[in-house]
């Protein structure tokens, strides 16, 4: 990968919401609730995308798994539905990500690989003095964790996304590449705001994002519920 796949906001999807200024859409990921789905609900989403997006926006497809052998296969089969890239969990309970990730990116087969932090969700995640070892080709750091942010910064010269919408103003002016929000599904004006460094949009977006993260994903289906009317109880 010779550039970013994409720089300002892109769209960790519940729904599309291209027109309204998102630079990608990520599929499958943990707003996505990628533990619920297999290679072939993964396969059928990607190609329902793509078809929808016509080209216009990156279609990022989640293949992260605990088993190494089931990553490789959804990165196989999210390459073979057309991906535009593949964002990859880290493995949980492994403080050496590379082997995972060399496999990964082996059945990648020159697709580029976006590494994925959130120990949150898969402890402990990626140590930042092992970022520039890691054949990846680019991170999503969602830990919210700014001195981290510094860190990567100083340390990892590929393309950084930030997943969290709480430092959005911090965040964009300090040359991170960009984001991949779940709140741009219903905020994306404002989070792409903020990551242009409006500290207002910053403020606004933060009782939102306190909302989201006390019961996540659950809050924020609720919210796309009730701006497009769709049920909340869809993924």
């Amino acid at each position: 990968m010779t550039g970013p796949l994409f720089t300002g906001v892109g769209v960790a999807l519940v729904t599309l919401f291209v027109e309204r200024g998102v630079r990608a859409v990520v599929l499958a990921g943990t707003t996505g609730e990628a533990h619920a789905l297999s290679s072939e609900d993964r396969v059928e989403l990607c190609e329902a995308t793509r078809d929808a997006l016509g080209g216009r926006v990156p279609v990022i497809v989640g293949t992260g798994h605990p088993d190494e052998t089931a990553a490789t296969r959804m990165t196989t089969a999210a390459r073979d539905a057309g991906a535009d890239a593949v964002l990859v969990l880290s493995r949980p309970g492994t403080e050496d990500q590379r082997p995972y990730y060399e496999a990964v990116a082996r059945a990648a087969a020159g697709l580029p690989v976006l590494g994925y932090h959130f120990p949150a969700v898969s402890p402990p995640g990626i140590a930042v003095d092992r970022l520039a070892g890691l054949p990846i080709d680019g991170l999503k750091d969602s830990s919210g964790d700014a001195e981290r942010l510094a860190a990567e910064l100083a340390a990892f010269d590929r393309p950084l996304y930030v997943g969290s919408s709480a430092y959005l103003a911090l965040a964009g002016p300090l040359g991170v590449t960009g984001a991949i929000l779940g709140l741009a599904n219903t905020e994306p004006e404002l989070c792409a705001d903020a990551f242009g460094g409006d500290v207002d949009a910053q403020r606004r977006l933060l009782p939102l994002h306190v909302e989201m993260n006390a019961e996540f994903p659950a809050a924020l289906k609720r919210r796309v519920a009730a701006a497009t009317g769709t049920s909340a109880a869809l993924r």
